[in-house]
């Protein structure tokens, strides 16, 4: 299942492309809408993780912000996917109000699980709306990979007396993130009803070429 690179090709000047490396190792424009959109997505994804449902005593909560860096990876393309998780990871990090007890927690909690959520299109597999499920669901798991990570390097001391620090990380980061996948593909699943993500609209480039084959 080879990965393929969503965006359309532009047809204007060399100034209104960004030319980022395709999957194949070419290199392929991207329109500046696309930027503006990548932008847009990041910046809806770090206002929508204000909105929290459940937060955890040492950082992690339950909302929508994993939704928008999913829709520019299906509608995209993983590497606006990325882009838009990169930033919106940096987001968060400047304004974060949880505990940072070392730089490279930082990066595992909010810069690599922020984008990660990008790679959804090469985690998936299938067709129609069942690819962009199991895209999404893939996605969300990247990503808790790394709140995992960061949980049992830096936060293994928090763990009751006898619970290896291995178990106290995915026992604790479950605890959030399970909810919080569950209500990001619900709501992946009612954009894909609604035509939002359905195959043949937002899973197509704006020259009607099919996302991935």
């Amino acid at each position: 299942m080879s990965p393929q690179f969503f965006c359309s090709m532009p047809g204007g000047t060399v100034h209104e492309e960004v030319n980022i490396m395709s999957t194949t190792g070419s290199r392929k424009p991207i329109p500046t809408k696309v930027i503006a959109e990548i932008g847009v997505a990041a910046a809806l994804s770090w206002v929508l993780g204000m909105v929290k449902f459940f937060k955890m005593p040492q950082g992690g909560s339950v909302s929508l912000e994993m939704v928008p860096i999913l829709y520019m990876a299906f509608t995209r393309g993983v590497y606006p996917g990325l882009l838009s998780g990169l930033i919106a990871g940096v987001l968060d990090l400047v304004t974060a109000t949880s505990e940072i007890v070392h730089p490279m927690q930082a990066i595992l909690d909010y810069v690599l699980a922020s984008s990660a959520l990008g790679l959804a299109p090469w985690l998936s597999f299938g067709r129609g709306w069942w690819r962009n499920l199991t895209g999404a669901i893939g996605g969300t798991l990247a990503g808790f990979i790394f709140h995992f990570l960061s949980g049992y390097i830096f936060f293994g001391q928090y763990a009751p007396e006898g619970t290896p620090a291995l178990l106290y990380s995915l026992t604790y980061n479950a605890t959030y993130y399970l909810p919080k996948i569950i209500v990001t593909v619900i709501v992946v699943v009612i954009l894909m009803q609604k035509s939002v993500l359905r195959p043949g609209n937002g899973n197509r480039n704006e020259d009607g070429a099919s996302g991935r084959g």
